[in-house]
């Protein structure tokens, strides 16, 4: 049995669809933390983000998934398997960025000396403050961290996580310093590493995983070519690798395959049509294995 974290609340849906598309269907019953997948060597527990990595440290769970900012929060002493992102087509690493009004006389990381900030990343703001000689006071923050710098006597700046950083300007709030940029990881404990069944359980799991995020962003395209126009045709295609490329019953055409990016396709086919194509499908991809 290799022991799976699974991030409840925001993360969940998407983690739930990754793995459908892996190959591995996975039920939460009403009221339950302790989901039914269809892999009778697999088991799970439903836990927040933020304490995935601890309890992978720890061995309640073999394998997790978890972002890294979380790992490096517990300072959690785990094997990183691989990074995870839930879609490589739009997705961007969440920034923890130390910021504070925009009227603020603070303007480097060293005009914290003495200063209060609030951060959900208490232990990773007080090393990184530490490792470069600041002395300030950090305390925990519940949420909502944007809107307390804008408000006397709760604290001189924030640390909080961003994406695009127009929460941060809604709140009339500046960047001083980016201070992590994480993404989603799955990570494994070091004794279920060391578990010959267990890692090799976890690395196909990875494996598919993987696949299937790489296939998010990609579809696949069949066409009948004339022989006479095959170099036009291959000189037009990008793909994962060269074309396939297949005899027919007909001497005079070949049928050809490949693999590209999706955004590609729409101004592709038509392309691949004017210069003698036929039969063109386009259909979607589970997996892309590299």
């Amino acid at each position: 049995m290799l022991k799976i974290g699974f991030p409840s609340g925001s993360l969940q849906e998407a983690t739930f669809k990754l793995f459908d598309r892996a190959g591995y269907k996975i039920n939460l019953p009403s009221r339950s933390y302790e989901p039914e997948i269809n892999d009778p060597q697999l088991t799970g527990l439903m836990f927040r983000a933020q304490e995935i990595a601890h309890y992978v440290e720890r061995g309640v769970l073999d394998v997790g998934i978890t972002g890294k900012d979380w790992v490096e929060e517990w300072d959690a002493d785990v094997e990183e398997i691989g990074e995870l992102r839930y879609s490589k087509a739009t997705s961007r690493p969440l920034r923890w960025v130390i910021a504070v009004p925009e009227d603020s006389p603070i303007r480097t990381v060293q005009d914290l000396q003495g200063k209060r900030i609030a951060s959900e990343l208490v232990g990773v703001t007080r090393r990184f403050l530490a490792g470069r000689g600041v002395d300030a006071e950090v305390e925990f923050s519940w949420g909502t961290t944007e809107v307390k710098a804008g408000i006397p006597g709760v604290c001189d700046a924030i640390v909080d996580g961003t994406e695009t950083g127009s929460s941060l300007r809604a709140n009339r709030l500046r960047i001083v310093e980016v201070m992590l940029e994480s993404t989603t990881r799955f990570i494994a404990n070091r004794s279920a590493w060391a578990d010959e069944k267990k890692r090799e359980k976890a690395l196909n799991l990875y494996t598919l995983l993987l696949g299937a995020l790489d296939a998010d962003s990609k579809v696949g395209l069949k066409m009948n070519v004339p022989k006479s126009q095959l170099d036009v045709i291959m000189a037009i295609l990008p793909a994962l690798h060269a074309p396939t490329v297949s005899n027919q019953t007909d001497d005079a055409w070949v049928a050809v395959e490949i693999i590209a990016d999706e955004s590609l396709v729409r101004d592709l086919i038509p392309q691949l049509k004017r210069s003698g194509a036929e039969g063109i499908i386009e259909y979607p991809l589970n997996k892309v294995v590299y």
